[in-house]
């Protein structure tokens, strides 16, 4: 059978640019458009519904001589004997990929992170996305989210689970299945995988932040906090701690504007709190006193408790931390977070409201009608609570032996 191509290989490598861009042809509509930047362009011409179009097949040298007529005579088969337009057959093959890689798992992760990012704390948000870039994407994140299945997804889970960090894996589990339920409801998934993998998963061993409650103790704790010798913002973050109870990443997020001495109290924007609202610490005389000081060391700067390092920035994580453990407490005797169960311990053991201290430790709030107003509800009762758990803070540093206080009706 008679050929009609006519290039060489030669012919192609050797072709150099002009002052215009010319073609060179070799045969059945295939040429090969040489550019004036030097640019080597494959390209076929046909004829559809009598109408002339052309069809690229990819550049020279990526598309060799023999790789451009391959794809050319599979352009004509589709042409010839499945009367299928080629240049629409790879238009639409493009978009699929395109939507596919649209409706990638990942790309749907990240739509639905960015989504709701504005209703979580900058720490929280980042840990999620975090999460997956470590241990989501990198298996299954190219994958079309309507393609993934459980075995893929548990298998992803599996590797964190084999490190060790089995609450970390659960963790990452409940993401992607708020992953999947996003994509259901933009109509791009169909069912939530991780539904499938309850149980799979090994069990968290649950545990508690290490706490001190036992009065005597807590006394000793406190006149250690007292005799701390490091950076004084960091004493002053130590001695804050039990009279807030707040949670640690709060505490070291604290901003000046935030502080009213004149209402006696820090109002902590919802943004900044895990459950999204805005939350009251009613400040005792004795907070009073301690912030005061330490505004004249840090006021002129946006965080009450500024980095050593940078004063744009708030103090580390593990400052509070890394200074118990400098204070000689363990991470199985004492940890930042310890502060808000020793509160609650010995507050609900002298009496005190047990709805007034579960408002003031911000735990998750079960009416979700009355949540937008709850941040100052029992406020004058935890007024009156705040400044007496300072008062008792202080009675059980001075003495060792227990003393029990109740309050006053």
């Amino acid at each position: 059978m008679p050929t009609f191509d006519k290039l060489k290989d030669v012919t192609v490598k050797s072709a150099k640019p002009k002052e215009k861009p010319y073609k060179l042809a070799d045969g059945k509509g295939l040429y090969l458009l040489v550019t004036t930047k030097g640019a080597k362009l494959w390209k076929v011409k046909y004829r559809f519904a009598n109408i002339e179009k052309k069809l690229s097949l990819g550049s020279y040298p990526e598309t060799s001589l023999a790789k451009a007529r391959e794809l050319r005579d599979d352009a004509r088969k589709k042409l010839q004997i499945e009367n299928i337009d080629p240049g629409v057959l790879k238009n639409s093959i493009k978009r699929s990929k395109k939507l596919a890689a649209e409706n990638s798992f990942e790309a749907i992760a990240r739509e639905w992170h960015a989504k709701f990012t504005p209703k979580w704390t900058k720490e929280h948000g980042e840990r999620i996305l975090i999460r997956l870039e470590q241990n989501i994407f990198p298996w299954i994140g190219r994958r079309p989210i309507t393609e993934v299945t459980a075995l893929e997804l548990l298998s992803a889970l599996r590797r964190v689970e084999a490190r060790g960090a089995i609450e970390t894996a659960h963790r990452i589990l409940q993401i992607c299945g708020q992953v999947f339920r996003y994509g259901i409801a933009t109509g791009r998934a169909e069912r939530n995988l991780s539904a499938d993998l309850v149980g799979a998963l090994a069990p968290v061993k649950k545990k508690h932040h290490a706490s001190i409650t036992d009065p005597v103790e807590v006394g000793k704790l406190l006149r250690t906090i007292n005799g701390y010798e490091g950076f004084f913002v960091t004493k002053c973050a130590l001695q804050l701690a039990p009279l807030f109870f707040v949670r640690p990443g709060e505490l070291r997020h604290a901003e000046w504007s935030e502080i009213d001495f004149e209402m006696s109290e820090w109002r902590i924007p919802a943004e900044k709190m895990k459950m999204r609202e805005q939350h009251i610490v009613p400040l005792c005389t004795q907070a009073i006193t301690i912030l005061q000081e330490l505004k004249a060391f840090t006021g002129e700067g946006k965080y009450v408790f500024p980095s050593i390092r940078s004063s744009k920035r708030p103090m580390s994580e593990n400052t509070v931390l890394g200074a118990l453990r400098r204070l000689g407490y363990t991470t199985d005797e004492m940890t930042g977070h310890g502060f808000r169960s020793l509160a609650s311990t010995l507050l609900n053991e002298n009496g005190w409201n047990r709805d007034a201290i579960e408002r003031q430790l911000a735990h998750a709030e079960r009416n979700n009608i009355r949540a937008a107003y709850n941040y100052a509800e029992y406020l004058p009762e935890r007024r009156k609570m705040m400044q007496w758990w300072a008062d008792h803070l202080d009675n059980l540093k001075t003495q060792n032996e227990v003393i029990t206080l109740f309050k006053s009706a």
